[in-house]
């Protein structure tokens, strides 16, 4: 008796339909893929119990004939290429022609179809991948499809999907990817009878933003271009005050298709790096263009990621376009600042009260005082001297707190962190005024019908950090007169053999003296020597957490440190000059947004929004 022999296609089907059809959300992207494809400028989906139920894809696009309805659900049939060689270069979502049989193989399946010229549609159902039944029916232009009962005939697979709320989820995140790739469509998602997706189809990429997460992230959109000889990219950015904790709102779409990347989401990682929390992401919508045959879409089983020729050539592209969009030339403090989400809610005793999303990051600041401070304008600088005296002591404490000599200060001729005061205020370019302090903590500016609340420490340590990192390159390293000996546990001292190349970057010098034990000779001129051993081990367990980091992130990390513990503290209490310095300096640095660590310096109420919190509109 033969041990080898052929499946039936019935079995056949169903191993198809587990390479294709992995959840509801597989179903719901071949069928908008193939919507697309068709032309459509409408598609409508419709779930019920997150796909399990029933999910149904109307489309308005170019229908098929009865002789296409027929062959379109048999395996191996297909609109998109005709032989081996258009697979390198098709120029549409999908062309394995199985979506529709495999869908079919585990699900009570029926198409409606009909072409604009057509008098009658055509009708095709399928019970568990059995032989279809064909009938002529009335019908709009376009195809429906629709999949009722997923896996009822493969159980064991069943089992195996998730919650209702998760699978919806999934159909909701493939929708939206289909409405950012292509933003000339209007897409529509109901799901249990109630509308949750619905974008405008007016081609603009912004729109379909908009609709999709709401006004306030398109108030901190960024847009981003690039462009060279085979490269284009566009598309747009949050600002680094408007993050997540997941980066599943990242869209990265290549020549029409949405994909995963790992390159392309490293170098948005690395261009924002010093500007996030470590658990942050912004949303990002790259789409990118290049030559069809300088990727390969094929490299996974339902195309979700893709490999291009030349990924370090895309790598820089994309790097540059994110890093170009961040720092924009020209940008005012007012441009950039957050835009404050504060919502009411009821505090349980028949008040309102406001609460405020707050932001993770190490923070070197004093605790608040018990007892309430009330918000009282403080009394500006009588004149120059009194300016040019804070400048002075800023440039005292800068030096002090960083440990670099004075004398590194000068010869790079850094200027004080205020310059000195002008005689007359009219010489300022500020628009944005500052009025007050509250809690020693926040400066409240205003502009116009505006309102600012900018967060002191973090403003002033985004100035610091801009301030050492200009010097970064040039930084020198101070010889130690008398050397130190450090001990290290055996995985550290095997880190510092291993990785000598980047302490030498940063500026140590270290020598092994013994089996576990270092002799350090020298250190940058900007790191107290009091601090040398507490800096190196922060930087082994740096290398430890983050995963091969270049000298270049651990030096971000270390003036991260540096800026944090230099920096105004809550508690200092300053005057209305001292505040408008701070802004001044502030509005000038390259990325304002946020602190080094990732919070937001600054937060912006327009007042429009103060009306809406006062129940006023």
């Amino acid at each position: 008796m033969s041990i080898v022999h052929l499946l039936d296609d019935d079995t056949v089907n169903k191993i198809a339909a587990g390479e294709v059809v992995e959840r509801p959300a597989s179903v719901v992207k071949e069928l908008i893929e193939n919507a697309v494809d068709a032309g459509a400028t409408v598609i409508e989906t419709e779930v019920m119990a997150g796909g399990t139920s029933l999910m149904r894809v109307t489309d308005n696009g170019c229908g098929m004939s009865r002789e296409d309805a027929v062959l379109a659900v048999k395996r191996h049939a297909t609109s998109k290429i005709k032989d081996s060689e258009d697979i390198l270069s098709v120029p549409t979502l999908g062309f394995r022609g199985e979506a529709l049989p495999t869908i079919a193989a585990v699900s009570r399946f029926s198409l409606l179809t009909r072409r604009a010229e057509d008098e009658l549609g055509v009708s095709v159902r399928i019970m568990g991948g059995k032989k279809p039944e064909i009938s002529d029916a009335g019908a709009a232009p376009g195809t429906t499809v629709k999949a009722e009962d997923l896996f009822f005939n493969t159980p064991a697979r069943k089992k195996f999907m998730k919650t209702v709320h998760t699978e919806g989820m999934k159909i909701n995140d493939c929708v939206v990817k289909a409405a950012l790739a292509e933003p000339g469509i209007s897409f529509r998602l109901i799901s249990n009878n109630k509308a949750v997706v619905k974008t405008p189809g007016t081609g603009s990429l912004r729109d379909a933003i908009v609709a999709i997460y709401g006004g306030a992230v398109g108030e901190s959109l960024l847009p981003l271009s690039f462009e060279d000889e085979d490269v284009k990219i566009t598309g747009f950015l949050t600002k680094p005050s408007m993050l997540r904790s997941s980066r599943a709102w990242q869209t990265f779409i290549v020549n029409g298709r949405v994909v995963e990347n790992k390159a392309m989401a490293r170098a948005v990682d690395n261009a924002y790096h010093s500007l996030l929390p470590k658990a942050g992401y912004p949303l990002a919508v790259l789409v990118v263009e290049v030559p069809a045959r300088s990727v390969d879409v094929n490299v996974h089983p339902r195309k979700a990621e893709i490999k291009f020729e030349d990924e370090g050539r895309i790598f820089k592209a994309v790097y540059k376009a994110v890093v170009d969009a961040v720092r924009p030339e020209g940008q005012s403090l007012e441009q950039v600042a957050a835009v404050a989400q504060v919502p009411l809610h009821h505090d349980g005793m028949g008040g309102l009260s406001l609460s405020v999303a707050s932001f993770d990051g190490p923070s070197a600041e004093k605790e608040p005082s018990s007892l309430p401070r009330p918000f009282m304008p403080t009394v500006p600088f009588a004149g120059k001297g009194d300016a040019a005296n804070f400048a002075e002591v800023q440039r005292e404490i800068i030096a002090e707190k960083s440990g670099a000599p004075r004398e590194i200060y000068e010869q790079q001729r850094i200027e004080p962190l205020v310059a000195d005061a002008p005689e007359e205020e009219s010489g300022s370019s500020m628009a944005m005024v500052p009025i007050g302090q509250v809690a020693l903590c926040f400066i409240i500016a205003q502009d116009g019908d505006t309102l600012y609340i900018v967060d002191q420490h973090a403003a002033h340590e985004r100035i610091l950090y801009d301030r050492f990192s200009a010097l970064a390159e040039d930084m020198p390293s101070q010889q130690l007169l008398v050397h130190l000996l450090l001990d290290f546990s055996p995985r550290e001292s095997e880190l510092l053999e291993e990785r000598q190349e980047i302490f030498q970057k940063l500026g140590f010098d270290l020598t092994k003296s013994g089996e576990t034990q270092f002799r350090l000779c020298s250190l940058p001129a900007d790191i107290p020597v009091g601090e040398a051993e507490t800096t190196l081990r922060k930087i082994l367990g740096w290398l430890m957490e983050m995963h091969d980091p270049t000298a270049a992130e651990i030096r971000h990390a270390c003036l991260a440190m540096t800026a944090c513990k230099a920096a105004i503290k809550r508690g200092d209490e300053l005057n209305l000059r001292q505040m408008q310095l701070l802004l001044e300096e502030l509005s000038q640095t390259a990325r304002p947004y946020t602190c080094p660590h990732g919070r937001p310096t600054i937060l912006r109420f327009t007042g429009s929004e103060l009306a809406k919190m006062f129940k006023r509109t």
